[in-house]
């Protein structure tokens, strides 16, 4: 169970806290019906506690700067903070001896309003066509060779989604795209399964293996019941595609995973 730290009962009270999670609950389920669906009241909770206590780490202790922290989990994967793809998003909540937390909330406010401008386009256009263009692609997902694995990959997300291939940059890509190989690597995944998990960091965030708000990658990935890495790396990529048919067709809820 995670804990709600005593900076934060310090500025909202013990029982105001309380209520804010009740509020931030209910918030999220507003700000993202279909993932809500998903994962059930019980496990936004257990979102919203552990954003709390990432706000804590970065000095956010004020409503409006905490209900933004906890907006971004959902639109860039709990684990945000870290991500190579988001480096201003660290930089920005790091810099808390020197700027207050209302400004650098402005700042990762005008990051979010420029990032859906670049990348996301009007009402999530670009977004839309990316997953067209990966369900497409998921149909006969490539095996690439190890020498080629990371040029090939990266090749492919400026394809599927070149707005966001340009907006996080090449080095920023290679990152990521490594990280993906040794998340597979720790389930002994082959060039198919590195690329599942690639292709999931991409779209979900570089903690998408651990993250509260996609349990059913974690689950598939620690799953006892699934003896080998091949049939393992088949069951994710199943779930990946119904996943991702359930967002185009609107349809997403907890039976398609």
């Amino acid at each position: 169970m995670l804990v709600i730290r005593d900076k934060q009962k310090e500025v909202l009270g013990s029982g105001m806290l309380k209520a804010f999670e009740n509020e931030m609950v209910d918030h999220l389920a507003k700000f993202s019906p279909p993932l809500f669906a998903v994962i059930k009241e019980p496990q936004m909770r257990e979102v919203v506690r552990f954003g709390f206590k990432q706000c804590e780490e970065y000095g956010l202790t004020l409503r409006g700067p905490m209900r933004l922290y906890l907006e971004m989990m959902l639109l860039f994967g709990s684990r945000f903070d870290t991500d190579p793809q988001y480096p201003w998003a660290r930089e920005v909540l790091a810099d808390k001896h020197s700027v207050c937390e209302m400004q650098r909330s402005e700042w990762l406010h005008e990051k979010i309003l420029d990032y859906q401008a670049k990348v996301a386009g009007p009402n999530g256009a670009n977004t839309r066509k990316a997953l067209e263009e990966l369900a497409a692609a998921g149909q006969n997902p490539p095996d690439y060779s190890p020498a080629e694995f990371e040029d090939s990959i990266r090749r492919e997300m400026y394809r599927i989604f070149p707005e966001k291939a340009e907006y996080v940059g090449r080095e920023n890509l290679t990152l990521l795209i490594r990280a993906g190989r040794d998340e597979g690597k720790k389930y002994e995944f082959q060039s198919r399964g590195e690329n599942l998990m690639v292709v999931l960091k991409y779209a979900f965030g570089n903690g998408c293996a651990d993250d509260l708000l996609y349990p059913w990658i974690g689950n598939t990935l620690r799953d006892d019941r699934i003896t080998t890495p091949e049939a393992r790396a088949n069951r994710l990529e199943k779930k990946s595609l119904n996943w991702l048919d359930a967002v185009l067709k609107g349809s997403l809820g907890s039976e398609e995973i």
